[in-house]
């Protein structure tokens, strides 16, 4: 795997959020080194979605600050932080566990849709990338093919194909292979090791162990809206710190 120059692209400072009194994220900082991959586990309702929703806007929080490639998300709703958000949204690519394709448009149509009418690509350029893309993730011959027609790995795949037709600095993936079957998950793991292999800058959300330490550098393992131990990915696995993580990686198999 291609080792990062350690300039951190992401960075998340002290993140507090509520929903209402709950509190869900508390004082989570972490950073993501330029060209590596850093995976979140944890149990479900740990805060590990609503960690990657608020790093591209989709949920506010409510201190501490983000920062992706220089560009700093502040807490709250303000014109200011709109504008920083559409900035970021430029350069951060999401990947959901559900696939969110368009239905009415093919595939390769998809993968179009957002450099042409985002980033004003022309339609023949956007085209030409959205063919070398299906070719990456294995979909050339499902270019014209709806995405109903398609099974849900290769659904995956087309969602990742599109989050990159941005040109992302940083992608982060949620559950990317959660809703999948061991087989159609395969073929989406072999895609993001790719990635990884090829130095994107990935943050992932997931639940597969096996997966978790095939693309890792960097391990976060969070509980209750908190990060209680980080470090590289042999070390979380083999030699981990905390209690909570040994019993973590028990109870999942893996250690």
């Amino acid at each position: 795997m291609r080792e990062g120059n350690g300039e951190a692209m992401l960075r998340i400072v002290d993140i507090h959020k509520s929903f209402g009194k709950q509190p869900v994220l508390e004082g989570i900082s972490l950073e993501v080194p330029r060209g590596q991959v850093s995976v979140l586990l944890g149990p479900s309702g740990c805060g590990k979605s609503t960690l990657l929703r608020t790093i591209n806007g989709l949920e506010t929080f409510d201190r501490g600050e983000i920062s992706v490639d220089g560009l700093v998300l502040e807490p709250g709703h303000s014109p200011k932080r709109d504008a920083v958000v559409a900035l970021i949204r430029r350069r951060v690519g999401m990947v959901f566990q559900q696939f969110y394709l368009f239905p009415h448009l093919t595939v390769l149509e998809n993968i179009m849709e957002a450099p042409v009418q985002v980033l004003r690509e022309p339609r023949q350029e956007a085209r030409q990338r959205a063919y070398h893309l299906l070719e990456r993730v294995g979909l050339a011959d499902k270019a014209h093919a709806y995405p109903a027609t398609l099974s849900g790995g290769q659904q995956q795949r087309a969602a990742i194909a599109r989050a990159l037709a941005m040109n992302p600095e940083v992608l982060l993936m949620d559950e990317p292979t959660s809703a999948l079957d061991p087989q159609m998950a395969w073929e989406v793991v072999r895609v993001i090791a790719d990635l990884a292999t090829s130095g994107q800058t990935m943050l992932i959300v997931t639940h597969a162990m096996h997966f978790a330490r095939q693309v890792a550098h960097q391990v976060h393992v969070m509980c209750a809206g908190r990060i209680i131990e980080s470090g590289p990915v042999e070390q979380i696995f083999a030699q981990p710190q905390q209690e909570w993580t040994r019993r973590f990686l028990q109870q999942s198999g893996l250690a």
